[in-house]
């Protein structure tokens, strides 16, 4: 099984994948344990002073006036655990726990944050044991980080809480531990804190949803194109030379990416046959514009996301000269603006695309195909209502593309009268991705019926792969109606999984 060994500069996004969705070991470096150490060293010698420091011998947020002597320091430390896995709703899914773990332990190896080594090593027991603390939807302000998700999972270190285990078993979390050899932790001075304070649940989200978008702004312009093919419209607007006057490069790339698509059609450029159009509407004359402008709002928000990869976030940090000292890295709105940036992006993504399906099901507007792509119009109603079912995921974006990072709620007494809700931006966005998923795929089985129903002009190779191969995975084509759920599940899952661009990819090679 890949190995990913985390030290003291950070983790790449394939890191945070391969152990959040691909289950991979991690395994602490020489460096890592050294710098821990370290930083150990100071926050014991801090403890021992009498001098308060916070988070060391202080309490927390608005507490923090309070200096806590020596033999209840460990209390504080489990009580803030304790206290702060507060979460309510419905668990988190298990690629984002395992993600959020994982970023707190890139930032405990840092040698920023005082923690023993047996603490991140007992963190990096549990990824590798498979267990995953149970994580509530709602408890994250975005502010003095992830508080109630990671305490949830501080919770499972100490043998505390629920968890689930390699099993997919929900059960205490102490009998997980103990059956696969764990120790539960002692917190000591600071660790409780150090556990608690990062935007490792929002980055977690970001980086994941980033992995996703990437699969899914190609497969759009795959879907694009098929649309563009299906209406008999010109690829005269994808030429390379216009798009060079107008230099963004996400724009540059999807338009070469839905010109390999069309390579070799027969449908393309009838647009001045039976009913003569000078243009293509704007859904598809300028869906390189749209896809590309989300295509950059995407390489700003991996920008994002690698900094913040190579950050020590906690409150207060060890500093290599030994200063323990507070700070307001915690705050989480530079990558929450970037989780309501692509949710807007999604948005506008999702409905260029609906825009075009509904064109492909009107007979006014679709150059001579039958109205909603049905049998026998008037007996059969064909794609009427998978349209509908698009336009309904299509309002949600809308409603998800309302940013969450606008907001903030004061709390704890005004002390943290100031916060991100990048945590709620991360969980609309997860929802939004998933749902933009749907949306295509009912844009792709239009087109796909549509294209069919061209007689005597020939698809380009590539979109002809896609529709065969989408009739193999059991999408039936153009013919009477039926139950269409299962098709629209079918197509779905094609495009979840990656078999759209593969069948594109074999004919017209990698797409940028």
């Amino acid at each position: 099984m890949h190995t990913v060994v985390v030290g003291t500069s950070g983790v790449t996004a394939s890191d945070v994948l391969a152990v959040a969705r691909g289950g991979a070991r991690v395994q602490l470096s020489e460096e890592a344990v050294a710098a821990l150490a370290a930083a150990r060293e100071i926050v014991d010698a801090l403890a021992a002073k009498p001098d308060p420091v916070y988070g060391v011998s202080t309490g927390f947020g608005a507490l923090a006036t309070r200096h806590i002597s020596p033999e209840l320091r460990a209390q504080l430390q489990r009580n803030i655990v304790r206290s702060h896995a507060a979460g309510m709703g419905p668990r988190v899914e298990r690629d984002v726990v395992r993600a959020l773990m994982f970023l707190r332990l890139k930032t405990v190896c840092s040698g920023h944050t005082g923690v023993r080594p047996e603490v991140a090593q007992t963190m990096a027991d549990l990824l590798n044991a498979g267990i995953t603390p149970v994580v509530h939807e709602y408890g994250s302000l975005g502010c003095s980080g992830d508080l109630a998700p990671l305490s949830h999972c501080a919770l499972a270190l100490m043998g505390e809480g629920d968890a689930e285990g390699p099993d997919g078993v929900v059960r205490p979390a102490a009998e997980l531990l103990a059956a696969h050899g764990i120790q539960p932790v002692e917190l000591r001075e600071k660790e409780g804190l150090a556990l608690l304070n990062g935007t490792d649940g929002m980055l977690g989200m970001l980086i994941m949803a980033l992995a996703d978008l990437d699969r899914l702004y190609r497969s759009a312009d795959v879907t694009a194109a098929l649309s563009l093919e299906a209406l008999l419209g010109t690829d005269k607007v994808l030429a390379p030379e216009l798009h060079a006057i107008r230099p963004h490069p996400g724009q540059a790339a999807s338009a070469a990416n839905m010109a390999a698509v069309l390579k070799g059609s027969g449908l393309t450029g009838h647009h001045q046959d039976d009913a003569p159009r000078v243009q293509d509407a704007y859904s598809v004359r300028c869906a390189p514009q749209v896809a590309g402008a989300g295509r950059d709002t995407m390489a700003h928000a991996r920008l994002v996301a690698d900094r913040e990869l190579a950050a020590a976030v906690d409150n207060p940090v060890v500093l290599p000269d030994g200063r323990v000292e507070s700070n307001g890295n915690f705050h989480g709105a530079p990558v929450a603006y970037v989780l309501d940036f692509l949710a807007v992006a999604v948005a506008d993504l999702g409905s260029i695309a609906e825009r075009r399906t509904d064109r492909l099901l009107d007979k006014n507007r679709s150059h001579g195909l039958p109205p909603f792509l049905a049998d026998d119009a008037g007996v059969d109603s064909g794609l009427m209502i998978a349209q509908y079912t698009q336009a309904a995921l299509v309002s949600e974006l809308k409603r998800l593309a309302v940013p969450a990072s606008a907001d903030s709620i004061p709390s704890s007494a005004m002390q943290e009268d100031h916060v991100s809700m990048g945590w709620s931006a991360a969980r609309k966005l997860r929802t939004a991705v998933d749902n933009l998923t749907r949306v295509l795929a009912v844009e792709l089985y239009a087109a796909t019926r549509a294209v069919e129903l061209r007689e005597g002009l020939s698809p380009a190779p590539a979109t002809r792969a896609v529709i065969e191969a989408l009739r193999e995975a059991g999408v039936q084509g153009p013919g009477p109606d039926r139950f269409l759920a299962p098709d629209l599940a079918a197509a779905d899952a094609f495009v979840r999984d990656g078999r759209l661009l593969a069948a594109v990819e074999t004919v017209a090679g990698p797409l940028l």
